[in-house]
């Protein structure tokens, strides 16, 4: 997996920890207390059956919350005596009747709770009346004392304690332990809340319209105070001042109102007055030990708007504490809190009249799963349809091994032990791996050492399951195609070379010589990545290094990259002699890395259906070559997307997220109950000559696919002749076809009128067309009588027929849009300073005349010129007044160059494409995919100011490909016109539609010429 799991700094565990000691009751003076005769309970006698039981307290992990109350006092678990298990709660060093054990209990106003505990006195300890005793503080109100439940304790014998609660009024509670006489010492064990109703399942809100706090509390040092001037709806709402650190703002305990392996809806809204990014989350603890879980973000507030916070939660832990907060990612900054919401969600069972996914594929298909996925209707969804399961961060380093030597195997054991419960294959993952590595393993390594401390890991990890974990990934994402040698410069390889995968595999196979080992990547059905791994597998098993499989990750979208990049993949690894594995499938349903759907479109969730089925049908043809298949997830209610790369509502997985048959599910199972599909293609004007040469014009855009049916596919595309030309609309299709039947057709229809053509050459009367055949098939031109212009639309549809029977089709809706811009750009090689030498002098000038914001503004003259493996570019920007005001950097005076290297026209970004954007002052910045980790370095730049605005020139270094003679790059250039701190026009040379910074489809074509 590309991105690490969300935790908490250093800071945050750090004051948390210190936090924890705090939590329980409201400290009172002890003049207080003595002088204070407790209320009677509201009852004593036993209730009837109770419907839900909200905690228990048995103590076998450590005081589980309960905390001393007085001065003196200790509280702590102890094998002395127990009334069920191996320990109880011991609280000794008590100087008044008060003093005793407290904790903060799960309880909620106006619901009826039974309290059931045992209790005795230490040996050697007199008798004396133990009381359970709550301690309620109202809103604004003194503290006032309630007795819940009492009984006369010896040492001879456990007597229980039981009696009911109940209150009205918000009020802040502590729950504690007291005894008649002072000093006595005394155990309390299997304490057990019930209650009359499932306060699990009644939701809880908070719209502080009490005027109140409403029972959120700080984390830390920060002023809560419910208000009007922090209200999102209604009179108040709740502000957060005086943060002392991020984690630093509001909480509220949440025990009792989540129930372990139920599904829980939580939202909040947040307001700040500056630019800052939020979450919401969750703080559980069980013991001593806090782990937190984010529910919902990081989220960036705009300056002064409302921004609404929500997520899922399924708690899926035994705890003693829980809460949920909102803390900032960095930074004290106040916010404002209103109308939280928290509300069960009741499951839909898991769909048992469908095929099982195991069912309907020739390999073995998992997934990946956490310990929530182990309950309920998750477990059995998972029972239900896969055979093996892979858990996703439980085994990884900074989970198994945070500290040298010192390991942690609990929550691996939990989702091992579950899978073999219930007939599951395991795969582990991952041993080693550049992300999720604490840093003490690289600290002061030498090449000997790090060594050393992998094998020790490698050994404790594959050694604790041996046998019951059949597969690894030993190595996982070592390979960077941007580099020469193809590999990753990660830790491991700067300290130890390749000699760490070399050891790592050598070590797993002593360590489990059943067990089948993994080298692991992503982006693998990329030409480039998938040359660097299949290089560096060939070398490392030519050496002996035990490599038994290839784990292709295949995290993909709705669009790219093409399903036979897929399949010429694993073909190409077939060649190899090793099994091959896909390792992390999911499925985006997003092109780029920043837009965002409130709801995602039915037609979208049906374009990720078909995605699905052409995967698959990939899968099925390449069988012989694969023996599994995972999906990195359950359902799309826990899935890595919905935080990568930003927060946003991404369900990439086969389920939804209540645990229902998607499309995607279908396509994988039965494409026949697939919703139809209706693709977009964008026709740009264009004249062609049609004899089946394929005209220089095509290769301006890449062909869309026609989906694999067997051995026949096609790509196809489509230019209008330009407006004064005589209509008509050229169409090329480029057919994979081996079986050479001159009766195999494709068929245009167009507005509902078909055109054949048969391979061998005849169609029918009324329009042109030209074969001819190609080296895996043959290829079709035509112009096809139609009439329109540019924006408006027609339906398309496209089929591919062969003589014996196959078939394979597109349909989609025709977009006529302006033709693709060209530029040449010749041989030179100026020197970057700013200042344009003779070297620009044999470059045409473009100029930036598409507007994409402003009616009028900068523009910019632009040439540019190429030599070895660099494309320089020149740009003349007449702007008078100049403004690096704003903070971010696209809304500045700046030029904007954007390469795409291979020329591919994708609506996302490829990982060679770049936004190389250089201000007048020369400051640089870099997008692409993800961080542009793999272009961030290719920009060599200076501005020069002039007396109308200012000069950029730029070098961009192209490694992916080889620069020569005809050679095509995707290429615009956009300036960027400031007015103090905001952007208030920009303009292309080719682009119209703005989005040049995530999508490259409507980019011009640069062509290299000598």
């Amino acid at each position: 997996m590309r991105a690490p799991r969300p935790r908490a700094t250093a800071l945050a565990l750090l004051s948390l920890s210190l936090l924890a000691g705090t939590v329980a009751g409201l400290p009172v003076t002890p003049a207080a207390h003595a002088s204070t005769a407790h209320a009677s309970a509201t009852h004593t006698s036993v209730a009837q059956a109770p419907a839900a039981t909200i905690v228990t307290y048995d103590f076998e992990s450590g005081p589980q919350g309960w905390e001393p109350r007085g001065s003196g006092v200790s509280v702590a678990t102890t094998p002395d005596a127990a009334h069920g298990g191996a320990r109880s709660l011991l609280t000794t060093g008590r100087t008044d009747t008060w003093h005793g054990a407290a904790v903060t209990p799960p309880f909620e106003k106006g619901v009826t709770y039974e309290v059931s505990a045992w209790a005795r006195a230490a040996a050697g300890q007199e008798s004396s009346t133990v009381a359970l005793t709550v301690q309620r503080t109202p809103a604004g109100g003194e503290a006032v004392y309630e007795r819940v439940a009492a009984a006369t304790v010896t040492d001879s014998a456990w007597v229980r304690l039981t009696g009911t609660y109940t209150y009205t009024a918000d009020s802040a509670l502590s729950l504690y332990a007291e005894s008649s006489v002072a000093t006595v010492a005394f155990h309390l064990d299997d304490i057990v809340v019930t209650a009359d109703t499932d306060p699990a399942r009644s939701g809880l809100t908070s719209d502080f319209e009490t005027g109140t706090a409403e029972g959120w509390t700080s984390r830390g040092g920060a002023v809560l105070t419910a208000e009007a001037d922090s209200a999102h709806d209604g009179a108040y709402g709740l502000g957060v001042t005086d943060r002392q650190a991020s984690w630093d703002g509001p909480s509220r305990t949440v025990l009792g109102k989540l129930a372990k392996g139920s599904k829980y809806d939580l939202s909040v809204w947040v307001r700040s007055a500056t630019a800052q990014s939020v979450s919401l989350s969750i703080e559980r603890r069980s013991g001593e030990t806090p782990s937190y879980d984010r529910v919902a973000g990081p989220r960036a507030l705009a300056a002064g708007e409302w921004t609404r916070l929500a997520g899922t939660y399924l708690p899926a832990h035994d705890v003693d504490f829980l809460s949920v907060y909102v803390e900032s990612a960095e930074g004290t900054a106040p916010f404002a809190v209103d109308d939280f919401r928290l509300a069960y969600i009741e499951p839909k069972p898991v769909q048992t009249d469908i095929p099982s996914l195991k069912d309907t594929v020739p390999f073995t298909i998992g997934a990946a799963f956490y310990r929530g996925a182990t309950l309920g209707e998750h477990a059995k969804l998972i029972t239900k349809h896969y055979e093996s399961v892979t858990p996703g961060n439980s085994l990884k380093w900074d989970a198994t091994e945070p500290a040298e030597g010192e390991f942690t195997f609990a929550e691996g054991d939990h989702l091992v032990d579950w899978a073999t419960g219930n007939g599951l294959r395991v795969r582990g993952h991952t041993l080693v791996w550049h992300s999720q590595t604490p840093a003490w393993v690289f600290e002061g390594a030498t090449k000997e050492v790090l060594l050393r401390r992998m094998e020790n890991h490698i050994r404790a990890v594959m050694g604790r399951y041996k046998g019951r974990i059949d597969t690894w990934d030993v190595v996982n994402e070592v390979v960077d195609e941007n580099r020469p040698d193809g590999l990753r410069r990660s830790p491991w390889f700067e300290i130890a070379g390749l000699d760490y995968i070399r050891t790592a595999f050598r070590v797993a196979r002593e360590v489990d010589p059943d067990a089948t080992l993994v080298i692991n990547d992503y982006n693998t059905e990329f030409p480039r990545k998938r040359q660097a791994l299949y290089d560096l597998v060939a070398k490392l098993r030519a050496e002996g290094v035990p490599i038994d499989a290839v784990g292709h990750q295949l995290h993909v979208n709705v669009e790219q990259p093409p399903a036979s990049y897929i399949e010429d993949t694993i073909e190409k690894f077939a060649g190899l002699g090793v099994e091959q594995q896909v390792t992390e499938l999911d499925v985006s349903v997003y092109t780029d890395f920043v837009s965002s759907y409130e709801t995602v479109p039915a037609e979208v969730l049906a374009l990720q259906g078909h995605r699905y089925r052409e995967i698959f049908d990939v899968f099925r043809r390449q069988a012989e070559h694969l023996s599994s298949v995972t999906i990195w997830g359950v359902a799309d209610d826990a899935t890595w997307l919905s935080t990568f790369p930003i927060a946003r509502l991404n369900p990439p997985l086969p389920f939804d997220d209540e645990l229902q048959a998607k499309p995607a599910y279908w396509g994988i199972v039965d494409p026949s109950r697939l919703p139809p599909l209706v693709r977009s293609l964008d026709v740009p004007a264009g004249t062609v000559r049609v004899d089946g040469k394929r005209d220089g014009e095509w290769d301006l855009l890449p062909g869309a696919p026609v989906p694999r049916v067997g051995g026949l596919s096609a790509t196809w595309q489509a230019r209008v002749a330009p407006t004064g030309a005589s209509g008509g609309l050229y169409v090329l299709a480029e057919v994979v076809d081996a079986t050479g039947d001159r009766e195999d057709t494709v068929t245009f229809t167009v507005d509902g009128t078909p055109y054949r053509v048969r391979r061998g050459g005849t169609h029918a009367h009324g329009f042109k067309a030209h074969t001819r055949p190609t080296a895996t098939g043959y290829r079709v031109e035509a112009l096809l009588p139609l009439r329109a212009g540019t924006g408006t639309t027609a339906d398309a549809r496209v089929v591919v027929d062969d003589a014996t029977g196959g078939e394979t089709s597109w349909t989609g809706r025709l977009t006529f849009v302006p033709a693709v811009r060209t530029a040449l750009a010749p041989r030179g090689a100026p020197v970057v300073d700013g200042v344009a030498e003779a070297a620009w002098n044999r470059a045409p000038e473009i100029v930036t005349g598409t507007r994409v914001q402003g009616a009028s503004g900068a523009t910019a003259r632009v040439r540019a010129v190429w030599n070895a493996g660099v494309l320089y570019v020149l740009a003349r920007v007449t702007d008078p007044v100049l403004s690096e005001e704003s903070p971010d950097a696209w809304s500045q005076d700046s030029v904007e160059i954007f390469v795409d290297p291979q020329n591919n026209k994708t609506r996302g970004y490829d990982d060679d494409d770049g936004q190389y954007r250089v201000s007048f002052t020369g400051r640089r910045t870099v997008g692409g995919t993800f961080d542009a980790f793999a272009v961030r370095d290719n920009l060599t730049a200076a501005a020069v100011r002039t007396s109308g605005g200012y000069v950029v020139e730029a070098a961009i270094r192209l490694p992916t490909v080889t620069l020569a003679r005809d050679t095509l790059l995707g290429f615009d250039v956009q300036v960027n016109d400031a007015t103090g701190a905001a952007r208030t026009a920009a303009a292309t040379w080719s682009d119209p539609t703005g989005r040049g910074y995530v999508d490259t489809s409507r980019w011009g074509v640069l062509r290299l010429v000598p």
